[in-house]
């Protein structure tokens, strides 16, 4: 019995969400989410559901309990603040719509940060951001475009206003910002890379690779930009010999692709 009303929760989270819990580790996923649900006061998974549906805290709860990936909006927003400031204007300069990748994108922060700065200096029509992650719980979470207050810490108040929309202690991103992005799940170290890229982020992934799949990634991610695209990479995560990868460091952080 217990069993079956895991296992109806599971289908029935998906036909809501698009998340599919049986991607997880079911052990780790089933002990986290009894927890909650006990906590919560419901008997079983059947009966906790139907409170999801009648309560958007507990909704918005589950989502946070259930999702792994931990990210936030302009995560170092020191770095954005260079991207906003200096790269997206040069790369502009070359270009009126740019083609853009967001590697490893977990939840969705990091893509559509972008887009909310691209929001300042071009029309919405024209940001067009591919978002890909292995993880498709992940993805189906980051397409939902809910998230907890503390995610929106760094995040300017103005875009907060602009295109959040307060739901209790949650936000919603506004389908006009959704919209500009394209989920796709994709594994870095399997699938092949698209081209002619002007900019790629890959931030704080590249720490859980070996030496020789770094290599291996840094040597794909040069190739899929044009000459002058940019690779962003996290804070951990300087590339000490550029050089090999046909690239140059254009500001902490930031590996121009040598024309």
């Amino acid at each position: 019995m217990e069993d079956r009303d895991f296992a109806q929760f599971i289908a029935s989270v998906k036909k809501k969400t698009g998340i599919d819990l049986a991607l997880y580790k079911e052990a780790q996923m089933k002990r986290r989410l009894t927890s909650l649900r006990q906590k919560r006061g419901f008997a079983n998974f059947v009966s906790y559901f139907e409170g999801m549906n009648q309560d958007k805290e507990l909704y918005y709860e589950f989502l946070d309990r259930m999702t792994i990936n931990v990210s936030e909006f302009f995560r170092n927003a020191g770095r954005w603040e260079v991207l906003s400031q200096k790269i997206l204007p040069r790369l502009l300069k070359e270009k009126s719509r740019l083609k853009c990748w967001s590697a490893a994108c977990s939840t969705g922060e990091e893509p559509y940060t972008l887009a909310l700065i691209l929001s300042r200096l071009m029309s919405l029509r024209d940001i067009n951001i591919l978002a890909t992650d292995i993880d498709e719980g992940a993805i189906a979470k980051a397409k939902l475009g809910v998230y907890a207050e503390r995610s929106l810490h760094e995040c300017p108040r103005e875009l907060v206003k602009r295109y959040f929309f307060q739901e209790g202690t949650h936000y919603r991103l506004s389908d006009e910002i959704k919209n500009t992005i394209q989920f796709k799940q994709h594994n870095l170290l399997a699938d092949p890379f698209d081209s002619q890229y002007d900019l790629i982020i890959c931030r704080n992934v590249m720490i859980y690779f070996t030496e020789e799949a770094k290599h291996e990634l840094y040597k794909k991610f040069s190739q899929a930009l044009r000459p002058g695209g940019v690779l962003f990479v996290g804070s951990t995560e300087q590339i000490f010999q550029p050089q090999q990868y046909k690239l140059e460091a254009e500001d902490t952080f930031f590996y121009r692709k040598v024309l």
